[in-house]
């Protein structure tokens, strides 16, 4: 996922950096023995240049991070096994037990009301997404909202929703910062334990979550999950920023880069990571590696941990009881200058009720468990994301000035890259538009779709990718429609 800046930096100097690269990449199968990057959206534009904050380290592919306004530094979006994270987020007071879910009838929809003209209930598979800079002014930031609970016990002293939770196809797991969800619910969430290489089996689980924008550290808990009327039950999470566990093991303050527990660093109060993987890093149920996981003996003696995958960060779609296939995010086409905000709609399950139907004849995407694929453009192929966490389009090309991080070319350009499939020929050949960021940024909106910055080696399709689509997120090893995942359909 990616990070963003406020308009206020932007003003003073712009961001570039940390919008464009903070892309968001969850965990997986890497053989380089680091832990991937996670996506992390930017904040509002400062000096520093253009990364994607999600993007996924070593082997992982990264992920391009959002963008804050006027002048923001481009960062790509999380990619690591862990996801990045993440600012000074408003505390959340705790909210009644949600409602029950609709009984729905056969035809898998809630029921409709027949005494009146009323328009239909909003079908418990969905959830509003909204695009605003209403944290920390950063741009192109698509966040839901997330009820979080005791396991168990959804009374009102038991949960929190937390708004703005940055929603992330580019990592896997949730993320909450201790300051969104509160301390008392905090406290009432349990410990996660049981790391493979932990001799008492009692010892709490952490995690140093790495993005391209920075890290989360935090430990791990047990919650209970619900988005819209879908509930995963006692999932682990990442609680931010935990008063905890307040010391950060050396190696991941090493090869974290900058901290983002808290709100205003990460530009959102959580991530929800819905990528292709059930869980965030595969490879650490194997081995016990650096800056990943910990089994910590007391809070300030933290080692390096092998984790169960059911003890791992997990991706709640996985967990869902029904529409736990994948997930469609869709978002309405901006004009040239950008808009105000944005409202849009992730909807959960593909071909598992008549709203998340695939199209009648999408473009598939195969790609790997950590979502890549290959892209060309202007007669380079390189490895691609197609990341929601990340807030720009990341991508090498030398011909297009850059100012602050951000491309600039004085004229809009239009371009366009060759989407390849992991598997057979498919292909797409998709447009696009560069615009001047700063030029943009001087407007203070909360969504452009021609925003990007430079990156080396990748070809990041951010946020501005799902603008004027319905992008699907196909789980691995799940059928999804008339295919089995993990594949990427628009």
């Amino acid at each position: 996922m990616k990070r963003g800046f406020s308009h206020s930096a932007v003003l003073a100097a712009m961001l570039a950096a940390s919008v464009a690269l903070s892309a968001c990449g969850g965990g997986g199968d890497d053989n380089s023995g680091n832990p991937p990057v996670a996506n992390v959206s930017p904040n509002a534009p400062s000096t520093t240049p253009a990364v994607p904050g999600s993007a996924p380290s070593a082997a992982a592919p990264a992920s391009a991070a959002s963008a804050a306004s006027a002048a923001a530094a481009p960062v790509p979006a999380s990619g690591s096994t862990q996801p990045a994270t993440p600012a000074q987020p408003p505390t959340t007071p705790a909210i009644p037990t949600p409602p029950a879910p609709p009984a729905t009838p056969d035809n898998g929809q809630p029921p409709k009301d027949n005494t009146n003209e009323t328009p239909s209930p909003v079908a418990i598979n969905s959830v509003p997404i909204v695009v605003d800079n209403a944290i920390g002014s950063v741009v192109n930031m698509p966040y839901v909202s997330v009820t979080l609970c005791a396991p168990g016990t959804h009374g009102t002293a038991q949960c929190a929703t937390v708004d703005h939770m940055l929603l992330d196809t580019g990592s896997s797991g949730v993320r909450v910062t201790q300051a969104a969800l509160g301390a008392a619910l905090a406290a009432q969430l349990p410990a996660q334990t049981g790391a493979s290489n932990d001799t008492t089996g009692n010892a709490p689980i952490a995690q140093c979550a790495i993005f391209a924008s920075g890290y989360t550290w935090g430990s791990i808990r047990r919650a209970d999950v619900m988005i819209g009327g879908e509930t995963a039950n006692g999932i682990p999470i990442q609680l931010i920023g935990d008063s905890a566990y307040p010391s950060t093991p050396s190696d991941c303050l090493a090869r974290g880069g900058a901290s983002m527990n808290t709100a205003a660093t990460l530009g959102a109060n959580g991530i929800v990571g819905i990528g292709h993987l059930a869980r965030d890093f595969p490879q650490a149920a194997q081995t016990a590696l650096a800056a990943a996981y910990y089994y910590c003996a007391t809070p300030s003696s933290c080692m390096p941990a092998r984790v169960p995958l059911d003890r791992q960060t997990a991706n709640p779609v996985a967990a869902f009881a029904t529409d736990n296939n994948g997930t469609i995010v869709r978002l309405p086409a901006l004009p040239p200058t950008g808009q105000a905000s944005v409202t849009g709609e992730l909807v959960f399950g593909i071909g598992t009720r008549d709203n998340n139907a695939l199209p009648a004849t999408p473009t598939f995407l195969a790609v790997t468990d950590r979502g890549a694929f290959t892209t060309t453009y202007k007669g380079r192929t390189m490895t691609s994301i197609i990341d929601s966490g990340s807030n720009g389009l990341f991508f090498p090309d030398a011909t297009l000035p850059v100012l602050l991080g951000w491309f600039a070319p004085a004229i809009t350009q239009s371009l366009s890259g060759t989407l390849l499939s992991n598997t057979g020929n498919a292909q797409s050949t998709v447009p696009f538009s560069i615009a001047n960021a700063p030029n943009l940024f001087d407007s203070v909106l909360a969504a452009y779709d021609a925003l990007g910055a430079p990156a080396s080696g990748m070809f990041i399709w951010g946020l501005p990718f799902f603008f004027g689509r319905s992008v699907y997120t196909a789980l691995s090893g799940m059928q999804a429609g008339t295919q089995t995942g993990p594949y990427v359909a628009f």
